[in-house]
Order: structure tokens, then C-alpha cells, then sequence
């Protein structure tokens, strides 16, 4: 039996318009998707802003109810049996709501386990436990108003984790951390995958999905445009090289002058620092480097490097091309 098994579920949102004369206008936000996920099995949901992920995974947690189509979390049918999913599941939102800032990370775990109705002889040998797997043993006794935004968000990972869920969804768990935070909660969500954890992740960080995902999902306008492994999708972008540039200052005119190269497949760029990071695709690589050297020509121009596509690279030619 798959963990989670999703047949052509669709949500559709209706809302109002207009001020004096208003009229009602339906958001498809998530449009007859379909797809399993195996038992143990850390599973990406990626896409833009809009797409549909958060949605999905709300009907999936039983928070929303689909306007059609039908899902499954173990065995059990997200509308009919969502009393029995609520107990076997675990999810947590990226942000740092959900937590009693003026109770220490202890009373804050003992006062979720009361709501899941842990027996307290277990709650007592499991709080230490989930402590240390997100690297907090020696910080529980402190009050939830001094942690960093890091901190707090490895300690809803452990509330998410007080009933010993068997399928857990992570919407953005990394959202706004610095980097140092980001690398001990991915850290802590390789330990729960080495737990056998069924695990729904989502993320806009394109080497998160690829460092800890075994499968990817590409949702777009409610769609999903592509399933593969990290490595499958990178595999439909071997056509294309990316060529990075360091310049200083590049005019739009330019910029068009790029895009109108017929070599080239897509162009953005990106600040870093006093400087800006030019990407160019293009499937001729380092042959395409003279034409697109002559359209910079009078710009201050760094250091220059052709390199294999990534998934990032993947997701956005997917995403450009179906919007």
C-alpha cells in the first residue's frame, strides 16, 4: 500500500469582485492532479507562488475538502475517514506561529502531547528524545522568546512529532532561515527520512529538493507539469548549458539584444553583492559565447563559466513553459 495515493484532485476557490457592481469569479488553485508516494519515501512538491502546493497538502491534512477528485493517506480517504488520518499524520507551515513564546520548549511539548493525548509515561521518555534529534537537548529549559527563528522551527518539527506520525508534510520547513538554520533542518529531515518517516516536502530551494528528495513533482497554475527523480528531470535539461557571466551594470537593451540571440534559449540575471550574475541558456554552450560576448561588448565583464544544468535549471524551463 502507498503512503499517499492522489487521483485527480481539484480545489476550486470562489471569490468576489468588484465594489458596486460584484460578481463571483472561480480560482482553480489545484486542477486534477495525480500521483502516489510510497511508504518512506521523501517526496518534493515544487512550483512557484500560486501554484497549488499548500493547497494540496491542506486537503491532503484534511483541512480543506476537494471539490472533486479523491485522495488517500494510508488506506484512509482524506474526506470519509479523516478521523482516522488526523492521528497518523503531522505537518508543519513555514513561519514561527504555533508556539507559547513564554513557556520553555519543555512545557510547550508537554502541553501539545495533552492535545494528542500522549500517555504521559511516554510524553516523559519521548520529549528528551525529539530534543536531541533536533539538536535542542540542552535548550529545553529555556523560553520559546529567546530561540532564533531556526531554533523555533526545528522545535515544531518535534511537536509535529510527539505522536510519532507515520507520513509528516513539511511546507517550506526552511522559508526565511539563514543558512546555518537551513542546513540543521535539512539535516534534521535526512534523520526522520533514515526513520523510514513518509515525508511531503515543500520548497522553493531547488538544491533542497535535490540534496533530500528521492522524487520530485513540478506543480504550475494548479497543474503538475513533471514527476521524475531529481536526476530524471535534470536529464530532460541536457540539451541546454548554462553560461554564468559576472557583470557590472547591464543595460535592458542589452538584455533584449540577448534574448533575441537565436542560440539562446533563456537569459536572467541576478544581484550579488556590487555585482550582477548573468545566466544564459543555451544548448551550444561555450559556441555561443562569441556572439554573446559581442552584445557585451563596451560592459565591464568578470569571470566567465560554462557548467552542467541543475535541477533549478529544470524547474525553470518547466515552469517557463507551461505558464
Amino acid at each position: 500500500m502507498n503512503a499517499i495515493e492522489v487521483e485527480h484532485l481539484r480545489r476550486i476557490y470562489v471569490t468576489t469582485i468588484g465594489v458596486i457592481r460584484r460578481s463571483t469569479k472561480e480560482i482553480v488553485a489545484v486542477d486534477d492532479i495525480s500521483f502516489q508516494i510510497s511508504q518512506g519515501e521523501l517526496f518534493g512538491l515544487l512550483g512557484p507562488n500560486g501554484a497549488g502546493k499548500t493547497t494540496t497538502i491542506k486537503m491532503l491534512t484534511t483541512l480543506l475538502i476537494p471539490t472533486s477528485g479523491t485522495a488517500r493517506v494510508l488506506g484512509n480517504d482524506i474526506v470519509r475517514d479523516a478521523k482516522h488520518i488526523r492521528p497518523v499524520i503531522g505537518f508543519i507551515f513555514g513561519g514561527e506561529r504555533g508556539l507559547y513564546w513564554r513557556l520553555s520548549a519543555i512545557d510547550n511539548l508537554r502541553y501539545f502531547s495533552s492535545l494528542y493525548h500522549v500517555e504521559p509515561e511516554v510524553s516523559k521518555k519521548r520529549i528528551p528524545y525529539l530534543l536531541e534529534l533536533v539538536g535542542l537537548k540542552d535548550r529545553g529549559n529555556e523560553k520559546i522568546e529567546g530561540y532564533s527563528r531556526g531554533m523555533k522551527q526545528r522545535l515544531h518539527i518535534a511537536r509535529a512529532l510527539l505522536h510519532d506520525p507515520k507520513v509528516l508534510f513539511l511546507d517550506e520547513p526552511t522559508l526565511g532561515l539563514d543558512p546555518v538554520g537551513a542546513r540543521e533542518i535539512r539535516q534534521t529531515i535526512s534523520d526522520l527520512q533514515a526513520e523510514k518517516k513518509t515525508i511531503l516536502l515543500t520548497t522553493h530551494y531547488m538544491f533542497e529538493a535535490d540534496a533530500l528528495c528521492q522524487r520530485v513533482a513540478v506543480i504550475n497554475h494548479g497543474l503538475i507539469v513533471a514527476l521524475d527523480s531529481p536526476e530524471g528531470l535534470k536529464k530532460q535539461v541536457k540539451d541546454l548549458s548554462v553560461i554564468e557571466l559576472e557583470v557590472f551594470g547591464i543595460p535592458q537593451r542589452v538584455l533584449g539584444q540577448l534574448r533575441s540571440i537565436s542560440s539562446v534559449d533563456a537569459v536572467s540575471i541576478e544581484n550579488r553583492d556590487q555585482k550582477q550574475l548573468l545566466q544564459i541558456h543555451s544548448p551550444h554552450g561555450s559556441e555561443a559565447l562569441s556572439e554573446i560576448m559581442t552584445c557585451l561588448k563596451g560592459l565591464r565583464v568578470g569571470k566567465v563559466a560554462v557548467r552542467e544544468p541543475t535541477l533549478e535549471d529544470a524547474y525553470v524551463r518547466l515552469v517557463r513553459d507551461t505558464k
